[in-house]
């Protein structure tokens, strides 16, 4: 599993996924989140723009694991 450090309270889905190299553009990550295909906390998520802060969990078939941590 793989950390993601955020420098703000939270970071949306779609920029996690940007920022992680899941993809390469804003309309991918639109794509591959709408098509049901991103694990947000164990439970498949199709918001765009959802809301992921310190300590969730966010996983991609295929692509990995992801933890999102604070930086200290």
């Amino acid at each position: 599993m793989r950390e993601i450090t955020i420098h703000t309270p939270f970071i949306a889905l779609n920029e996690l996924l940007k920022l992680a190299g899941v993809v390469g553009s804003g309309a991918e990550a639109k794509l591959l989140i709408r098509s049901g295909e991103v694990w947000v906390n164990g439970e498949s998520c199709t918001v765009v723009r959802k809301k992921i802060t310190v300590n969730d969990r966010v996983d991609v078939p295929d692509q990995g694991s992801f933890t999102v941590v604070s930086e200290a």
